[in-house]
């Protein structure tokens, strides 16, 4: 589903990721981890084409993404839910929904649908501005409107970061649900370890470079990867 092959990237002259190499199985879930500043969110942007490559290469399937702009990767099957969600605040929910769809020239009908399935409260709420909502509902928003273009692979940058108990679980669970449903393939940047324990995968990145990749079931891996 995603190949990464060994990504470099760097911010005025400071080298964040260091030949980052990674493959994703169609239908996958992989939590991305490990400290601030060692380059989750840079990974996950050199992977939409909001940052550009040192060297390396990207693709989606057999799609060769690295000489695409953001929204042409989002055409070939992206989905992006960005750290801090960015809905747009003076939209309703129903246009901040549609609004992906529109930049693609699109009309979306049934996936509404099958959003509001995922995110009942969504259906109650389709006429407040985003600004007006909970982070959580928010949160809702931001991954209803990715999810609504039908991605092969979803993107998630820390869904439950900042959210109460109750609003993560829920975020979790349509995940998963997304993930059961519709074979879609997941990447989560997380800080929480609940959070990863639910996943197939976890990477772990150390100083830019990739560290471990483990199974979050095995508790001898997982003991491994709290040492790093």
């Amino acid at each position: 589903m995603l190949t990464l092959t060994n990504i470099h990237v760097s911010y005025d002259g400071s080298r964040i990721l260091r030949d980052v190499s990674l493959e994703v199985q169609p239908g996958q879930v992989v939590c991305l981890m490990g400290r601030n500043g060692v380059g989750k969110t840079t990974t996950l942007k050199a992977i939409t084409g909001l940052v550009k490559l040192d060297s390396g290469d990207v693709k989606l399937g057999e799609t060769q993404l690295s000489g695409l702009k953001p929204d042409g990767r989002a055409r070939a099957g992206l989905g992006y839910v960005p750290q801090g969600r960015d809905i747009f605040p003076n939209l309703t929910v129903i246009e901040n929904l549609r609004i992906g769809a529109i930049a693609q020239g699109r009309k979306i009908n049934g996936e509404l649908d099958r959003v509001f399935e995922l995110f009942p409260v969504l259906k109650e709420m389709t006429q407040r501005k985003g600004g007006v909502l909970s982070g959580g509902q928010q949160q809702r928003v931001a991954m209803a409107r990715a999810l609504a273009n039908s991605p092969a692979l979803l993107l998630c940058d820390e869904p439950t970061g900042s959210l109460d108990t109750e609003s993560s679980q829920t975020v979790m669970k349509a995940l998963r649900d997304v993930q059961q449903q519709t074979g879609t393939t997941v990447i989560i940047v997380t800080h929480n370890m609940d959070v990863a324990a639910q996943m197939d995968r976890l990477v772990t990145l150390v100083d830019g470079k990739i560290a471990a990749d483990v199974d979050p079931r095995s508790t001898a891996q997982m003991a491994a990867v709290n040492l790093l």
